[in-house]
């Protein structure tokens, strides 16, 4: 997975997609990404879930209640000052695409929970947080 940190962002494929951000100005990219995760919920890819996840996190960021700020998330920053703030149909898709992507389905959440680390599982929490406060 290329992870250096439970994070978000904290991961070579989430921060590799921020980049993409570079070239968004509104909530359809993430809508996209979010909504890719519910497709097949019994088998979620890891990429797929790890997009969600960061899709989340821009979600968070849109909202004002940001899990993770710093130069990952520069990218992020700049398309929130371009999209603005996300619309409640967009927040109900990350909350979603936040269980698929840890759910029974997710190789991600396989992968975490077979390397024993809890902080992947508090990490997801944090962020289901910041997107309901």
């Amino acid at each position: 997975m290329g992870a250096w940190s439970v994070e978000p962002f904290g991961n070579d494929v989430a921060a590799d997609w921020a980049w993409e951000l570079e070239e968004e100005s509104d909530w359809a990219f993430i809508d996209d990404a979010l909504t890719d995760a519910l497709e097949d919920l019994e088998e979620i890819d890891q990429e797929t879930a790890i997009i969600a996840v960061a899709a989340a996190e821009v979600v968070a960021h849109g909202l004002g209640h940001a899990t993770q700020c710093d130069a990952y998330t520069e990218e992020v920053e700049a398309f929130i000052g371009r999209a603005g703030r996300p619309s409640e149909e967009t927040v109900a898709l990350a909350l979603a695409a936040l269980a698929a992507a840890g759910g029974a389905g997710s190789e991600l959440a396989a992968e975490w929970a077979d390397a024993g680390d809890t902080g992947w599982v508090e990490a997801m929490d944090e962020l289901r947080a910041a997107l309901t406060a």
